[in-house]
């Protein structure tokens, strides 16, 4: 039970930092994400296509 829970909370924070260093690559070109419930439970649950996939809908929206 606790190795669930351990390994819950190195996913969200393994998102968080994802999004982070995402948001201060791409912060000259004003193409952030912002650090959500929703976007770092997304990045949580799938990943990295997550990413990709968030990328891609900020890009064709915007």
């Amino acid at each position: 039970m606790i190795k669930k829970i351990i390994r819950i909370i190195r996913k969200i924070i393994f998102s968080c930092l994802i999004l982070y260093g995402y948001n201060m690559i791409m912060s000259s070109m004003n193409m952030m994400i912002p650090i959500n419930v929703i976007t770092v439970g997304s990045i949580s649950i799938i990943g990295i296509p997550a990413l990709f996939a968030l990328i891609s809908i900020l890009y064709f929206i915007y």
